[in-house]
Formats: structure tokens, sequence, C-alpha cells
């Protein structure tokens, strides 16, 4: 099983190669580090931009302290995104799957947080957010605008002793005998590498919810290795690293805002999910036999502890303890009502009842909406994109879903690539410089950020479609997708791990 893995790693590692172009050229070190945020136009007082002060090519560097509030807040928020995936989305997932196939959905979750984390380890964070034109020696005209460089692979072990200061790990300094962190702002990028890693743990997970209950496991393994390499890290790179969709960028085919992943996580990983149902095609006995969740208690514990955790997906991706952190939580907390009690009141209108897994489908409905705007409007209009989100993704998860028919499990698209749809496309509308400053932004101030966000909106889509489509054409050839059709009836659990999760005795 592992055989596909271990293939998938090199052939990425030799893709890395390639993608890096070799841009580590002997040159004096930068004076300054870049401040990469996830909220790019925060601006320089906001974003903390500092430098090790000396010189790093002679090797004389002074440490630069981090701001402890600034520390305390991100390492908090990078545990409260690790969160979300096991047990939040694991307990989310689980308890709507049969219960045969409850060990398989949690099994990909937990598996993904350790297997995504040593792909961002070794290459990710480079290629994600290596080369920054703000800082060192790159520049709008010399930085790659598709892929970051190779400064960070193997987070920097392999850079030359004069350019460790533009690594990610500690380095001792012979010359004045004093440990270095290098820095993202006012926190170790060691720090920054962990928050964003989170991420890249939380965004293939999210897919796990299309192709639930027939995937093989191993297929799984390579095309998630694959789909983050190939899906994730070029729009990481486009929205947060002054890329072709950063709003910073003069040069961007789209200047659109993306505070905390509408884009880069919930549109790539949403529509990918779908191609995914829609590849696979559609479980066995699904349309003539009854799929009902087998536990609802686990996804009601597991959406309460997506909505935790989405405090330091949204507030943290201010990447400090400031004004715009609660501005950000306070966005996501009124989305998440609003949201759950938009949801609810539909179902109560049209079915007579409001449901449990309403209440909670909506809330995370309302939190995916209000991510990408989460750090530029004001909280009454985040009340009505919350609102919105719990409407519209209703019908995706419902109409939508009916009149296509296709077997999207858990409902992946039609929370994720519904609601992240929407939420870039309000973002246009509701985003304001009261929060963000500078300029007019959203429609109801006259600004023309909309179009902007449609574009990249559709860049996302068509991208992240056609790259998962070939992706997993490819895989069935090689590997194979689903699991024979008596394995499907014996349960993932049994067939794939050799377990099960309910044994009474």
């Amino acid at each position: 099983m592992f055989r596909p893995i271990i293939v998938s790693l090199c052939g990425c590692s030799l893709l890395i190669a390639i993608a890096a172009r070799a841009q580590d050229t002997p040159t004096a070190a930068p004076t300054s580090d870049s401040a990469v945020v996830a909220n790019p136009n925060a601006g320089d007082e906001a974003a903390g931009i500092l430098s090790a002060e000396g010189d790093s090519a002679t090797g004389d560097v002074e440490p630069t302290p981090a701001d402890t509030g600034d520390h305390a807040w991100m390492l908090v928020s990078s545990a409260l995104v690790l969160l979300m995936t096991a047990p939040g989305l694991a307990l989310f997932y689980c308890g709507l799957v049969r219960k045969k196939n409850v060990l398989s959905v949690m099994m990909q979750c937990f598996f993904l947080m350790g297997l995504m984390t040593v792909v961002w380890a070794l290459y990710g964070y480079s290629l994600a957010f290596g080369g920054d034109p703000r800082g060192g020696d790159e520049t709008p005209a010399t930085a790659s605008k598709w892929i970051g460089n190779n400064d960070y692979l193997l987070m920097g072990a392999l850079l030359p002793t004069g350019r460790r200061a533009d690594g990610v790990q500690p380095y001792f300094n012979e010359s004045n005998s004093t440990v270095v962190y290098p820095m993202e702002g006012t926190i170790p990028r060691l720090t920054h590498m962990l928050f964003q890693g989170m991420f890249f743990i939380i965004t293939p997970a999210l897919i796990c919810g299309a192709f639930a209950e027939r995937m093989k496991f191993s297929t799984m393994c390579v095309f998630l290795i694959l789909w983050g390499t190939l899906v994730y890290i070029p729009l990481c790179h486009a929205v947060w690293d002054y890329g072709l969709l950063s709003f910073d960028n003069e040069n961007a085919w789209f200047k659109a805002l993306d505070f905390a992943g509408g884009t880069v996580v919930h549109i790539s990983s949403g529509v990918s999910a779908l191609v995914c149902a829609m590849v696979l095609g559609k479980r066995l006995g699904f349309g003539t036999e009854p799929m009902p969740p087998h536990n609802l208690t686990y996804t009601v514990a597991g959406a309460a502890l997506l909505w935790v955790g989405w405090f330091g997906f949204n507030a943290g991706s201010a990447l400090n303890a400031s004004n715009l952190a609660a501005s950000a939580f306070a966005a996501t907390h009124f989305a998440a009502a609003a949201g759950a009690l938009g949801w609810a009141t539909i179902e109560w209108i049209l079915r007579g009842k409001p449901t449990v897994l309403g209440t909670c489908s909506g809330a995370v409905a309302g939190l995916v909406c209000i991510t990408p705007a989460s750090g530029y409007v004001q909280p009454m209009p985040a009340l009505i994109m919350g609102l919105a989100a719990g409407l519209v993704c209703f019908f995706g998860c419902t109409w939508l879903k009916g009149k296509f028919r296709y077997d999207d499990s858990l409902d992946a698209f039609g929370v994720h690539g519904v609601g992240g749809t929407l939420g870039a496309l309000l973002t246009g509308v509701f985003a304001t410089k009261a929060v963000k400053g500078g300029t007019n932004l959203g429609l109801l101030e006259f600004g023309d950020l909309l179009t902007a966000q449609a574009g990249a909106a559709a860049v996302t889509i068509g991208y992240a479609a056609v790259v998962s489509f070939v992706l997993l054409k490819i895989l069935d050839v090689v590997m194979g997708l689903r699991v024979s059709q008596q394995h499907e009836i014996q349960g993932l659990d049994l067939s794939q791990h050799g377990e099960e999760g309910y044994i009474f005795i």
C-alpha cells in the first residue's frame, strides 16, 4: 500500500526541482525578511515587518525577538486550526456515513494530518511561500508568478551558510554565539510555517466528504499528495504570496481579496470534491436504498469543534493579536450564527421541522462563506453573509444535488464549493475600507472589487476542476479509484483497515 505513496513523493520531488527553477543564484542575502501574510494588504505596520539585525551574508546576524502577544496568539491559532481536522472534521464526517464506514472516514482525516504535514515540511511551504518579491532580492518582475522557489526546501536546511537567515528553522550564529530564528513579521517564520501548514492539512481532508464510502485508501493518499502539490500550493502562492490573484500585485490577473481561504481552501476543495464524486460514480444503492447518517451525535460534536476552531482559521489569519483579529473573530462568529438560523428556518418553512443536521450544516456554511471576507467586512454584513450562505447552501445540498443526481456523499461541494464561491462574490459587495483601509472596495461603497472576486473565483474553479479530473483519470488507470463491489458492501472499515468501529461483546 505504501509503495505508491513513496513513488508519488519521489515524483513530486522531481516536480519541485523543475518548478523551483533553481532560483538560488549566489547573491547577498536579504537584509529584511518578507512579511507573507494571509491578509496581504494589512500594510507594513499591521504585518509588523522586521528584520534580523546585521549582515546575514557574513553571518553577523543579531536575533530579533518575537512579539510575545502576537506569537502566543498564532501558536494558539495553529492549534485551533489543527483541531478543526481532528477531532472536528473527523467527527462531523464520520457521523454522516453508515456505521460500517465510520473508521474509514476518521482514518482519512487523521492520516492526512501526518501525510500532509510531511509534504509541507519537505517542499510545500517553500513552493507556496518562497520567493516573495516584497522582501529580499526578488522583485515583482523577477519573482515566480506561478509557484514559489526553493529557499525553504527541507525548512531551509540545505541553504548555504551565508543564506541561513532565509530559511525556516533556527540556527546557531558562530560569530556572536547566538541562536537566530528567521522572522516573518513579528513572529518566527517557524510559527508562520506551522499555521499555514494547518490549512494544507484540512483542505484536502474536506474533499474526503465527496468520495466517502467508496474510494481506495491507497489511491486517496496518492491523489491528495498530488492534489496538494499541483492545486493547493499554486493557488496559495497566487493569492497569498504576491502571485497572479493577489490584491497587492499590480501585474495580477485579478486583484482579489481572500483573507483566510475562500478561493485557496473552500472553492478549490469544493470543486475538486464535485469532480471526485462524478468521476468515481455513485455509491452502490444510491437513490434506491436508504443511507441515513448513523450517528448525528458525532456530527453535532464535530460541528461545535469546527465553529470554535474557525476562530483560529479566520482571526488567526491576521497573523497578529491586533484589532483586525478582533474584527475577523466577530465576523466569523456572527456569520456562523446567522447560517445556522438560516438553514434551520428554511427547513422549518419547507419541511415543517428544523433539523439538528440542518442547523449544524448551516453554521458550517456560514463559516465557509465568511472566510474570504472576515478581515474586510463589518459585523452586520457578516450576519447577512451567514444568512445568505445558510439559504443558498441548503438549496445547493438539496435541489441542485437532486437535479443533477451526483453522489457527493457528505455534501462537500454543496457546502464548501457553493458557500466558498458565494463568500468570494459577497466579499466584492461588502468589503470596506473602514476595516481594511485604503480605497473604496466593495460594491456598496462603489468600489470595483466584485469583478476581481468573480474572476479569481472563476480561475480557481477552472484550475481545480481540470487538474483534479486529470489526476483522477491517471490514477484510475494506474491504481484504480474504487474499492471492489464486495468491499464496498462489506464496508471500508473492514476491507481497507481490518477493524470495526463498533464491537459489542
